[in-house]
């Protein structure tokens, strides 16, 4: 660690280290917290901890105890920790989705660092969209910046049974809809639904972007999978407290963590972990801040050769638990060996090769060898075609392979309320062939674009132990969720994309070997229907939605706001109101003042 005093001027004693007014008012008012005089003139390290904390998301509701855990290794490393709240995003409660706000907390985190006299930041999150929306944020200040995650909840258990947050809630819905369990048993398991703090225990979305986070650099290795409740989680807390009191004396931003490389590393670990397909957003958005070129073709051809290693739910059959005692990413990364850039640097300080050298797997079926792996080239494709021009996804490994090839009539829904209206109506002209379309709900559409893009199976079709179908949307699906679910179509129907255009009876073609996505109707057709088609009128006059709105991008660009593209740097908006030439104008020795006594003197003489 370099000393401090080093001949690098810390940002923070820009703030602190001056003697006029301003440098007196602000060590002021934090001597009222009770740090002792002087310490912010010391040149020590402001460290600052974003924490998404809160009771309306249980998810991340225990990161105020990780958050002292994290202070206690600043505090040991010769840095000054501070805490600051961030918006929180809960999965559970938020509408109409979470993914509507990702990009105002990502704005909250950078705007606070920006005007605040923090040197480097820990970010804690967990819940889906916190650790991506923190990681947005800190990327457009670049500065010192290290990702702690909340870290999975533990297994619940539920007479005998494992439950997966959100994966069972649709499964057990699935059976008491095709009468093979009854209501008062599904609601039984409402107490064993959840069985701790912490994110969802299956590798949904926030245990793939807890992982991403690992991936890319952005988190010490081994860290992203210790249980919520395990002491495991603190101590991992008190080394990052420390570590990123190194990293700001090495001046190690996020620029120089997150490379190309870096985003392939996370690309191909995601590829192999069978993680969300909300990856593919958050990773486009996260390159777009720090200025990397990622572009949606990248994930296909990076995933192609990708084994499938974790054996975990939704696709798999464990669990977060499981896949850290097996010895969690590093292990996993290892394995993966020459697929990944090795030598991206991490921030340890060293790269991914040092990072995972020593790193050893303790069950060969929760991290798979190569030999054995669940697959080749299963991760998430991308689709192209004249219904998604700039490019559809779908989650190999959650789909069935006889679904891979299909070609149906299409049933279309305007809207996922229509949907949910109609879908188990015993009259509806629906059959296994069928493919369900719901539009608008993409990024403008719904707006925010929800997790509603793995339509429920008609009844009458569960009844006759139907239990997949190919769905089709502009939607996002649940990392949690399971099925033949092509998502995140672009253009939108909302912008004006083709889906907007798809009338029930006209046939689609699926083929994901071939990477297409066809409708069967010729483009004079499609013309005469665009032409025919009413304007979208605006839906929101104010606030942020009405932002939202206006500025927000399709989902092959990571559905981001067009003005946050790019980066702020650290600088506050407009520079420092208070900078005095002098920053000691205040400070004056006494021949100094005797100085100008005498000068003043001979004057008036």
């Amino acid at each position: 660690m370099a000393p401090v005093g080093t001949s690098r001027r810390l940002r923070s004693n820009r703030y602190y280290g001056g003697y006029n007014q301003q440098a007196l008012v602000r060590n002021g008012h934090m001597q009222a917290l009770g740090f002792p005089d002087g310490l912010l003139r010391s040149g020590k390290p402001l460290i600052g901890i974003a924490n998404s904390q809160s009771d309306l998301n249980p998810c991340n509701a225990h990161l105020g105890d990780v958050a002292e855990a994290v202070k206690r290794g600043v505090w040991e490393a010769g840095g000054v920790p501070v805490v600051f709240p961030t918006i929180s995003l809960g999965e559970a409660n938020m509408l109409p989705t979470t993914m509507l706000f990702r990009n105002l907390m990502s704005m909250d985190v950078e705007e606070t660092l920006r005007a605040n006299p923090v040197d480097g930041v820990v970010l804690l999150g967990g819940c889906d969209k916190t650790t991506p929306a923190q990681l947005m944020g800190a990327a457009s200040v670049d500065l010192p910046s290290l990702v702690l995650t909340g870290g999975p909840m533990l297994t619940s258990r539920f007479r005998g049974r494992t439950l997966g947050t959100g994966t069972d809630a649709r499964k057990l819905a699935d059976e008491v809809r095709a009468g093979r369990l009854a209501p008062e048993e599904f609601f039984a398991a409402e107490g064993c639904y959840a069985r701790s703090a912490g994110h969802c225990m299956v590798m949904g979305t926030a245990s793939t972007m807890a992982s991403v986070a690992e991936a890319l650099g952005m988190q010490l290795p081994g860290t992203s999978s210790i249980p919520a409740p395990e002491a495991a989680r603190k101590q991992a807390a008190h080394r990052a407290g420390r570590r990123i009191v190194e990293m700001v004396h090495e001046d190690l931003r996020m620029s120089r963590i997150l490379t190309r490389g870096a985003f392939e590393n996370a690309v191909k670990v995601n590829a192999a972990l069978s993680g969300s397909t909300n990856a593919v957003l958050h990773l486009l958005a996260i390159a777009g801040r720090i200025g990397v070129p990622l572009e949606l073709d990248d994930f296909d051809r990076w995933m192609r050769d990708v084994p499938w290693l974790a054996n975990l739910r939704p696709a798999g059959q464990h669990y977060m638990e499981d896949f850290h005692h097996a010895g969690g990413l590093p292990a996993l990364m290892r394995r993966l060996g020459d697929h990944l850039d090795t030598k991206a640097l991490t921030v340890t300080g060293t790269t991914v090769a040092e990072n995972v050298a020593a790193a050893e797997c303790f069950d060969d079926d929760v991290i798979r060898p190569i030999d054995r792996a669940l697959g080749v080239g299963a991760g998430t494709a991308v689709l192209r075609g004249n219904l998604a021009p700039d490019g559809a996804v779908i989650k190999q490994a959650a789909a069935s392979p006889g679904l891979m090839r299909h070609r149906g009539p299409a049933l279309v829904f305007d809207s996922i309320q229509e949907c949910e209206a109609r879908i188990h109506d015993p009259d509806l002209d629906v059959d296994e062939n069928t493919v369900l379309v719901v539009r608008n709900c993409g990024p403008k559409g719904y707006p925010g674009m929800p997790e509603v893009a793995n339509l429920p199976i008609p009844r009458k079709l569960l009844e006759r132990g139907v239990d997949d179908m190919v769905r089709i949307s502009d939607a996002r699906m649940s990392g949690t969720a399971y099925g033949t679910v092509i998502l995140h179509v672009a253009p939108e129907a909302a912008a004006g994309g083709q889906l907007a255009l798809v009338e029930t009876g006209d046939v689609i073609v699926l083929d994901v070997p071939a990477r297409t996505l066809s409708l069967e109707v010729d483009d004079a057709e499609l013309q005469r229907r665009r032409q025919a088609a009413a304007p979208r009128p605006r839906r929101f006059e104010r606030g942020w939605a009405r932002l939202y709105e206006d500025h927000v991008l399709q989902a092959d660009r990571g559905a981001d706001l067009d003005f946050l593209v790019g980066g702020s740097g650290d600088e506050p908006h407009g520079g420092d109101p208070y900078a005095t030439p002098d920053e000691d104008e205040l400070l004056r020795t006494d021949a100094d003042l005797a100085g100008r006594r005498s000068t003043g003197s001979e004057a008036t003489a």
